[in-house]
């Protein structure tokens, strides 16, 4: 990050031209009109941005209505919310969004302000943080001219998130500003002030009053930073975790018996998640699966004597929690929620598969429950060999690598993936003139076996065979 010179601002600013023409239209109409916010605070940390954020002394909506006349009512599409005093205006890809200066006052039980027009000055006193409170003149006199009455300039060089004013205010008057303090530090890589720390752990509490959708939303950006980790580590330490992810923050403990403990199961899932977050390619939903896949531990562990801490089952567990724990946290129950409970349910297949001799029994199991998920599936395995005993670590890999080409022999020889028996319910009840029965259900699941173990092959001829042959077994006479 560069310090820049009110020059320098001006230069940046001068490579679009909406900045001249924004400042153009306030001065026509008389007003002082300032860019605010992320956008400012991107331009010092040369990060590409495009959403900017404009503040009016006098009315956003007038402001927004003015330049996109000037824009051109073809070119320009103009949004107005009457009732939050904004408008929105998008144009060539950008959305510029127009406000009024104001002045906020909360009411303890719910974090919508009674809202008032204000000056810039009191504009600023309402940001979040200090990074986050400058703001840039755009007229015409003052264009470039750096406001920044909290120092936010020299935190941003210092990489440090603190509050404009009393961060116990801060925090108590909007909870969500605790995640979105946390999401600041995970996507900047920055450092908590230690006073705003403490202000996290004194009002955490107040995130009760705080929507699910709001919650997952920060929580959602955390998830897709370069190294999330980041931030679960700080909502574990100020007590927010506990609060709105409890499933996650149990995994941190480490009980010792006879002298003998366990992994934390807590930093072995955030490792796994950032080993996931830093293949370019990782969308959020594999994501979600590689920071829940061990919840199901804290229900399965038990101390066995001559064998140690054990977790049997614990992919089980973990998958019957998934649905309940989206549900809880406003979470989408559609085919990501379908998605993750999948990962955390075969998670430990290909690891058993690996430790023991490749079948094809085994494998074309596995292709059949994983379906199109089984690349993905592979890629949490082996993000979740965390082991320091670099032997074992190379020892798990080169097995998976032996796991993956079975997987490709397999496909391409059997078809097994989503795989459909090439004999159906619909054929069978024809065959026998049967309804839906019992005896329909057991045909059909010997098939399922009959192929996935090798004994039939994946064709209609061959498996209308077994079929025959299975119902002769069974009683049932061809009509």
């Amino acid at each position: 990050m560069i310090h820049f010179s009110k020059e320098q601002i001006v230069g940046v600013l001068q490579t679009k031209s909406i900045f001249s023409l924004i400042g153009e239209v306030a001065d026509e109409l008389g007003v002082e009109c300032y860019l605010v916010g992320g956008y400012v605070r991107d331009i010092f940390l040369e990060r590409p941005t495009n959403d900017i954020d404009v503040v009016v002394v006098g009315s956003g909506i007038d402001m927004a209505t003015a330049v996109a006349e000037r824009l051109g009512r073809r070119q320009a599409h103009l949004s107005v919310f009457r009732n939050f005093g904004t408008a929105q205006v998008k144009w060539h890809g950008q959305e510029l969004e127009f406000v009024g200066a104001r002045r906020e006052s909360y009411n303890r039980g719910s974090r919508k302000p009674i809202v008032e027009d204000g000056t810039l000055e009191d504009d600023q006193n309402r940001r979040d943080f200090t990074i986050n409170a400058m703001a840039i003149c755009l007229n015409a006199g003052r264009f470039g001219e750096l406001v920044d009455p909290f120092d936010g300039i020299r935190d941003l060089e210092d990489g440090i998130i603190a509050t404009p004013l009393d961060p116990d205010i801060t925090f108590s008057d909007d909870p969500l500003r605790m995640m979105r303090c946390v999401r600041f530090a995970t996507q900047l890589r920055f450092q908590i002030e230690e006073e705003t720390f403490d202000a996290l752990c004194r009002n955490r509490e107040r995130i009760r009053i705080i929507s699910g959708e709001r919650i997952i939303d920060e929580l959602n950006k955390i998830m897709l930073s370069p190294r999330p980790s980041i931030g679960f580590v700080e909502l574990q330490r100020c007590g927010l975790l506990e609060l709105i992810l409890p499933e996650v923050a149990a995994l941190d403990i480490v009980e010792m018996r006879d002298g003998r403990g366990h992994k934390n199961n807590f930093y072995h899932s955030l490792e796994v998640l950032d080993n996931i977050a830093s293949q370019a390619d990782s969308s959020l939903w594999l994501r979600w699966a590689a920071l829940l896949h061990d919840i199901g531990k804290t229900k399965s562990k038990r101390w066995e004597p001559g064998i140690g801490w054990t977790f049997h089952n614990h992919n089980y567990l973990g998958e019957k929690m998934i649905q309940p724990l989206f549900r809880r946290m406003k979470l989408p129950l559609d085919e990501r929620m379908k998605y993750v409970r999948k990962l955390v349910s075969l998670h430990m297949r290909p690891i058993v598969i690996a430790d023991d001799v490749v079948t094809d029994s085994a494998v074309r199991r596995l292709l059949f429950e994983a379906g199109n998920d089984i690349d993905d599936l592979m890629r949490l395995c082996e993000a979740d060999i965390t082991s320091r005993n670099e032997v074992k670590k190379r020892t798990f890999l080169d097995n998976f690598q032996l796991v993956r080409r079975k997987l490709k022999e397999i496909e391409e020889k059997d078809r097994i993936r989503n795989f459909q028996p090439p004999v159906d319910g619909e054929e069978i009840m024809r065959i026998f003139d049967l309804p839906p029965c019992r005896e329909v259900g057991e045909l059909k699941s010997a098939l399922k076996d009959a192929i996935l173990d090798g004994i039939v092959p994946n064709e209609h001829d061959a498996a209308l065979a077994f079929v025959l042959q299975k119902a002769a077994d069974m009683g049932l006479r061809k009509v």
